[in-house]
């Protein structure tokens, strides 16, 4: 049965529930067809950890309690992308962004202060960028099949790896984690692991290390 901190192998498509429209999926063949490939990401079953904020809320809420199977999934806004936020829709001179070197047109990605933004008009000398997330406010289905749960550790820190694109090797040995990357991990997504960590099984300390066997952190992970 699949609670709080359980470890789940998923697959998952992701549809705007007024036009059926795929917005996010795993599977490679449904992107390619429903022209939204990435030919950068990384398609088929992903290994996420429930209760961690991996996937929607109203599908974390939901998938508690079950077994592994298919499921379907009708969220609102709420329980998805969140709803439209007035706060989040901010008025800025173009002056101001002119002098920034950034010449603003509608349909423009900006990032401001480190909050990524959508332009949506630019008039009278002011740009209004919207910096809600660009499903806010939408309902949306998700059709998800849980293949299976997953238990072994070295797994579960694998999966994890793969979710942040990087390319490993683990070894596990009386609690202690070694993980080997071809390139260094940055800052934050070694604090993110870490966290992650405290999930897995009878793991309390992790080594980083290079293809080169240099090691880059070693860290001891308290349950």
């Amino acid at each position: 049965m699949i609670k709080e901190k359980t470890f789940i192998e998923v697959e998952y498509t992701g549809r705007l529930k007024e036009t059926n429209q795929v917005f996010d999926t795993t599977n490679e063949e449904l992107a390619k067809k429903e022209k939204v490939h990435n030919p950068n990401a990384k398609y088929g079953a992903v290994i996420i950890c429930v209760g961690q904020g991996q996937l929607l809320k109203g599908i974390e809420n939901g998938i508690l309690g079950k077994e592994p199977g298919k499921y379907s999934f009708d969220l609102k806004p709420e329980d998805a992308f969140g709803k439209k936020r007035t706060d989040l829709i901010r008025l800025i001179p173009t002056t101001k962004l002119l002098k920034e070197k950034i010449q603003p047109m509608v349909g423009l990605q900006l990032d401001i202060d480190g909050s990524v933004g959508l332009v949506k008009s630019v008039s009278g000398g002011r740009t209004i960028i919207d910096f809600n997330h660009p499903l806010s406010g939408k309902e949306v289905h998700y059709d998800l099949e849980i293949k299976r749960i997953v238990t072994d550790a070295k797994e579960q820190i694998k999966g994890m790896l793969d979710r942040l694109g990087m390319e490993n090797e683990v070894e596990l040995k009386e609690q202690k984690a070694s993980i080997k990357l071809k390139a260094k991990l940055p800052k934050e997504a070694q604090e993110e692991l870490k966290n992650y960590l405290k999930h897995a099984v009878d793991i309390k300390e992790v080594d980083f290390v290079t293809s080169e066997h240099k090691s880059l952190n070693s860290s001891e992970e308290q349950k």
